[in-house]
């Protein structure tokens, strides 16, 4: 009888181990604002960025030189760290070795922003920062999206010229253990505003826009999704469009789905609070429960099966800023 125990105790945990993640379907959640237990705030922000390393969430960049703001979990409060080495905003943070990297940046004021023509590393140990290899010149621009594939990072469209024009459907590969950067083919079209997605070894480029100030700058958002498959180096387009086209959106992979969220458009003057789901398989679109709060210009964080959003603005353009955090548990 032990043995029969001890085969059935070893069976379940094999079987457990092998389920699939949840899907998203199954259970959509709501969403609850997450407040500090001693009633702490982060700096108010948007076009930053909100990325979570071990127990801790990071709001960074953002216009202005802001001082960095850390949510500890453990404690569920907030606390100000070092303000950023310059300006830095519009930009998809990734996270290698446990730093995060900002590239694809753009920094100055509205509408005439220039790219950064660094890479910058925030160390979250040490709360420092790291001015990290030179982006080459012919290929530097802002409002790129930003992902990590087996330990390098890609950097994909983007706008040379601020909020005008000039905008990029390039494609770049860098490698952080020798600096070389690679040029790969063009996507099938140019965007900004938006991130950028890895899962199954394909990109995923999804909402953004062409911005045009002297046409209004919300408008000309990108239905469209472009995926890159790193396998056979080729591009694709899917036949399903983002259902709720927007720029300054965020994106997340949660299980076999890939999550966009939030954003902002010509559409509606508040910040959008739609997130909509695309399963990887079947590249069909659901609708999930709608944040509280629309905002633009931030994050998503998926911790411990939950989805996290902070900070932002909650209206096109600059503002308000918010300082409010909220999540959805499935």
């Amino acid at each position: 009888m032990k043995k029969i125990h001890v085969f059935l105790c070893v069976l379940a945990i094999l079987s457990t181990a092998c389920q699939p993640p949840p899907q998203i379907g199954e259970r959509t959640g709501q969403w609850t604002t997450i407040e500090a237990s001693d009633g702490s705030l982060p700096v108010q922000r948007h076009e930053a960025a909100f990325v979570g390393i071990k127990d801790r969430f990071y709001l960074l960049g953002g216009r202005r030189m802001n001082p960095s703001s850390i949510f500890d979990i453990p404690s569920q409060s907030w606390k100000n760290g070092n303000k950023v080495p310059i300006e830095m905003h519009h930009f998809q943070p990734v996270v290698y070795d446990e730093k995060i990297y900002i590239l694809g940046a753009m920094t100055g004021k509205y509408p005439g922003e220039t790219p950064i023509p660094h890479i910058y590393i925030y160390n979250p140990v040490s709360d420092s920062w790291e001015k990290g290899d030179p982006i080459p010149e012919d290929r530097q621009r802002g409002g790129a999206g930003a992902v990590v594939y087996k330990n390098k990072i890609y950097l994909a469209c983007g706008i040379k010229d601020g909020h005008r024009g000039d905008h990029k459907n390039w494609l770049d590969v860098y490698d952080p253990q020798t600096g070389q950067w690679e040029k790969l083919p063009d996507a099938p079209r140019a965007r900004d505003h938006f991130q950028a997605v890895v899962a199954k070894d394909k990109l995923y480029l999804l909402g953004g826009r062409t911005t045009k100030s002297a046409e209004g700058p919300f408008k000309n958002t990108i239905p469209e999704v472009d995926v890159y498959d790193f396998y056979t180096n080729t591009w694709s387009t899917l036949d399903n469009n983002l259902p709720t086209p927007r720029a300054g959106n965020y994106a997340i992979l949660y299980g076999e789905d890939i999550l966009v969220m939030g954003g902002e458009s010509a559409t509606q003057k508040p910040a959008h609070k739609e997130v909509e789901a695309l399963n990887i398989h079947t590249h069909s679109w659901k609708s999930l429960s709608p944040m509280l709060q629309g905002r633009h210009g931030t994050g998503v964080i998926l911790y411990k099966n939950k989805l996290y959003v902070a900070s932002g603005s909650g209206n096109q353009g600059g503002g308000p800023e918010l300082t409010s955090m909220e999540c959805m548990s499935f």
